[in-house]
């Protein structure tokens, strides 16, 4: 089968080819993708801040209808409507058995290859990878049925396709890594897709005061309206304007989104004695992230890393989309601008420039 899609092929270089897919072999499935989510994770493909082997297929936050499924699926059928989860959940590693299903060691998330060190995906008769075994910039994906979850088909699959990544990722950080407690405080390092679906995480954990942080007065503006009680402009010392809210204690949780090695540490700065700050944005290999030996032991401290808001996506997607049906989670405004997958360069170039909370192709 042909399908349009994005296309990786060196560093900064991408675009719209199209691409030939085997028929799913067992254990997989062929899903009709209807949305994709422009993701930042996917511009650090780009650049080459998370490498990958060249060519590959970008995306991998989407969601989209099963057409076609190989021997022994069961958890899907033809005509599903699934979400796509770019961590799959084998369910016989030591990390799922041992109850922590997003650090699934099924897939190589990098590798471009499915769970055999094969592909499904040609471009020009050469076989190519695909980002985390999916490449969801793509009409069509052949990806592993462990890496995709059947949903109710009366949400709209293009609030859902968020739901694959970004929201995950960042509400999960607040109700499963962190857990945040009612009535606590909680800061939120990055006003972005990620940044706003944690904040929207510790709302409905029932945080406050929840204080945005960010360094734009436009994207602060925007936390209020998703829930923000207290706003702070990062270009002023945003630690001492998050003491002067919580009467100089700090916040029990303070969440660093963007993976930026100064805002971390202003991020554990602003964190109370014996509260936690939590790892979510993800930085470069060659940063590092630094604490005084002493501090650490002595405030009592915890600093935890997120991995894919420590999900159990077979749970928590629906989980989430009932959130969105009640209300408590807004998953169409994150949906800020929709574009075809020829204009995804518009798209990325939006991204990069901050002006969309989320970015979505529609096919």
């Amino acid at each position: 089968m042909k399908a349009k899609a994005v296309v990786l092929t060196a560093p900064n270089e991408y675009s719209v080819q199209e691409i030939e897919l085997d028929p799913p072999k067992a254990d997989e499935v062929r899903i009709r993708m209807v949305a994709t989510g422009l993701c930042q994770s996917d511009m650090s493909v780009i650049n080459g801040k998370l490498p990958m082997p060249t060519p590959v297929v970008l995306g991998h936050e989407g969601a989209g209808v099963v057409e076609e499924i190989g021997e022994n699926v069961t958890n899907v059928v033809v005509g599903d409507h699934v979400i796509t989860s770019f961590i799959p959940m084998c369910g016989e590693c030591y990390f799922c058995l041992h109850l922590e299903p997003w650090l699934c060691t099924a897939t190589d998330l990098f590798s471009g290859m499915q769970p055999d060190g094969t592909s499904r995906v040609k471009l020009n008769g050469e076989y190519i990878g695909a980002f985390a075994a999916l490449g969801n910039m793509a009409e069509q994906v052949v990806c592993p049925s462990m890496c995709v979850v059947a949903i109710d088909k009366k949400y709209d699959l293009k609030a859902a396709a968020l739901v694959g990544c970004g929201v995950m990722t960042g509400a999960g950080a607040a109700l499963n890594t962190a857990e945040v407690k009612p009535g606590s405080s909680a800061a939120i390092f990055g006003c972005g897709g990620v940044g706003l679906s944690a904040l929207q995480g510790a709302k409905i954990a029932g945080a406050n005061p929840l204080i945005a942080v960010d360094l734009s007065d436009e994207k602060l503006a925007v936390a209020r309206e998703f829930g923000a009680t207290h706003t702070v402009n990062a270009s002023t010392d945003p630690v001492a304007q998050i003491m002067a809210i919580t009467n100089d204690i700090g916040v029990d949780y303070a969440f660093e989104v963007i993976g930026f090695p100064a805002v971390a540490a202003q991020a554990y700065a602003s964190t109370r004695r014996g509260g936690t700050t939590c790892m979510v944005g993800a930085g470069s290999p060659e940063q590092e992230y630094t604490f005084s030996a002493l501090e650490m032991p002595l405030s009592s401290k915890k600093v935890c890393g997120c991995m894919y808001g420590s999900t159990n996506a077979k749970v928590d997607f629906a989980k989430l989309l009932g959130f969105y049906e009640t209300g408590q989670l807004d998953l169409d405004r994150m949906c800020s601008r929709t574009y075809t997958i020829d204009e995804v360069k518009e798209g990325m170039d939006d991204l990069v420039a901050g002006k969309n909370i989320r970015g979505i192709i529609l096919y």
